[in-house]
């Protein structure tokens, strides 16, 4: 699949995700710089209105880029590249302060009225179409607040304190996650309705939230000073206050966090997954599931409600090994955990052996060079949790796929896991596994060109045979040519995997 020339939405370098409207022609694009009201209608993918953000937020310091930028950086590899290479390539298209780029509208919601609500720089923003009825009229801050770490928890806050998620709770209130907290607030974002819980001051929380429909929202935070420990809370939202009381269901956990920091990819000592939910049903155990900190991680389940008689908080633990004969140094996960029913399936986004060039530099620089310039990450697997013996099972694992930094996805009605990876035979591709058996059942194959990079962003499917691949450079919409090449593996129909994707259990 040659990703050039495909219809792309410029902007990044991390495009996280692409948002439903209200409008079913149209589509939300938020990346890192920007966002985007994008038609899709009748198989277009065509920008029609855009609102530059991060130039916005930062006042000028980080002005826009242009979209050949963006471009020249797709069509290229980073094939043979070393690090001064590359942090110079991306100095020379996105300006010499291109690091501080990352970490700017990772976190998005759209609520019920079309309203985009997203984080740059020190805002919060709630973005609408300035006419609903033309939305080539252009993108309006409806609603801002400036500086929302300081207006939310004032003057005294930890130093390094971050926004980490944002959701929203089932009765309409926006949700935002702090390094350090969580916070509840009015869609309109007006201060006088801000609630905010606040963790202690050595705890870190370097994802987002889960949330239930009884209120419960389910938050990893882990500590930064030794001896390093992780928590597990479920705080519960009671429609006028966040309650960490018991009688309202609320709980905390321990769990394993690392004593070190991982050289990559990997934020914190803690969880690298945003919580994930697990059993709906009355009769179904319900379950939050995440992978803890230890450097060679477990899978992880909690029981979300009342515990059963005689157990602990903690419902089932399990090593994760990815099926390696020799377990590496680190086999750890910056993704949520992808849920199907009781399957769960994880991958590891670090590599066996990290290069010394590559610690400590900006995330957007280690994400362009993993894989086609230094060495890829391996490993994924999927496990069963048992309802009648309240265990994990390991089905199967896979020590030869690579995930480097996409979140994956499960394609309920194709039976498939779907991870974003580069292997040095094809380059960067969409490699799926059968759910029940391991076995590769789809690759997409993008080649060595950067545009196969997801770079932390999600994996995405249509309707009606298509791709939506969050690139680096942008999201693409891609048709799949089920009749030729560049199609589509035998026996699959990108037309059948219409994807369960967790919006709200998002990591990144």
């Amino acid at each position: 699949m040659d990703l050039r020339g495909k219809p792309i939405s410029f902007g990044g370098p991390v495009n996280i995700i692409t948002l439903a409207s209200t409008d079913p022609d149209f589509m939300w694009a938020v990346g890192s710089d920007r966002v985007a009201y994008v038609n899709k209608k009748n198989g277009k993918w065509e920008e029609v209105a855009r609102f530059e953000a991060l130039e916005d937020a930062s006042g000028g310091t980080l002005p826009s880029i242009a979209g050949e930028s963006f471009k020249k950086f797709g069509e290229s590899s980073a094939a043979g590249m070393d690090v001064d290479e590359m942090d110079q390539f991306l100095t020379d298209l996105l300006g010499p302060q291109y690091g501080d780029r990352f970490g700017n509208g990772f976190y998005s919601v759209v609520d019920n009225v079309n309203v985009l609500y997203t984080h740059f720089g020190a805002n919060l923003y709630g973005f609408a179409l300035a006419d609903p009825d033309d939305p080539s009229s252009g993108i309006t801050a409806r609603y801002v607040l400036e500086d929302v770490i300081t207006a939310i928890e004032g003057p005294d806050i930890p130093p390094g304190t971050r926004l980490f998620g944002l959701s929203m709770t089932y009765d309409g209130h926006l949700i935002v996650t702090f390094s350090n907290g969580i916070a509840v607030i009015d869609r309109d974002l007006d201060e006088s309705s801000v609630l905010f819980y606040r963790f202690a001051d050595q705890e870190y929380v370097s994802n987002s939230i889960a949330v239930d429909e009884e209120g419960g929202l389910y938050i990893a935070s882990a500590t930064v000073i030794p001896p390093m420990s992780g928590i597990m809370r479920r705080l519960i939202w009671t429609g006028s206050e966040i309650s960490d009381k018991g009688e309202d269901g609320a709980w905390q956990c321990g769990y394993e966090a690392s004593s070190v920091l991982p050289p990559m990819i990997k934020v914190g000592y803690g969880t690298g997954s945003t919580p994930t939910l697990m059993g709906f049903g009355d009769d179904e155990d319900r379950l939050v599931i995440i992978t803890d900190g230890a450097e060679q991680m477990n899978l992880l389940a909690f029981w979300r409600d009342e515990i059963p008689s005689g157990g602990e908080r903690i419902a089932g633990q399990i090593p994760v090994t990815c099926g390696f004969e020799e377990l590496p140094e680190w086999i750890q996960s910056e993704q949520s955990v992808v849920v199907s029913g009781y399957g769960a399936f994880v991958v590891n986004n670090l590599p066996e052996t990290v290069d010394p060039d590559l610690p400590g530099k900006n995330k957007v620089l280690q994400v362009s060079l993993m894989g086609p310039a230094y060495p890829t990450s391996y490993g994924v697997e999927r496990f069963e949790w048992d309802p009648e013996n309240d265990r994990w099972s390991s089905v199967w694992a896979r020590p030869d796929v690579s995930s480097t930094s996409m979140v994956p996805v499960h394609s309920q009605s194709a039976g498939m896991a779907l991870v974003n990876g580069y292997t040095p035979k094809n380059g960067w591709e969409i490699t799926g596994l059968d759910w029940n058996t391991g076995d590769t059942v789809h690759q997409t194959i993008f080649g060595d060109i950067n545009f196969g990079n997801g770079a932390y962003a999600i994996l995405q499917y249509l309707k009606g045979d298509e791709l939506l691949f969050n690139t680096f450079s942008g999201p693409i919409r891609v048709h799949y040519d089920t009749g030729g090449s560049g199609g589509c593996a035998a026996g699959f129909s990108p037309l059948a995997a219409l994807l369960f994707v967790p919006l709200f259990f998002m990591k990144r």
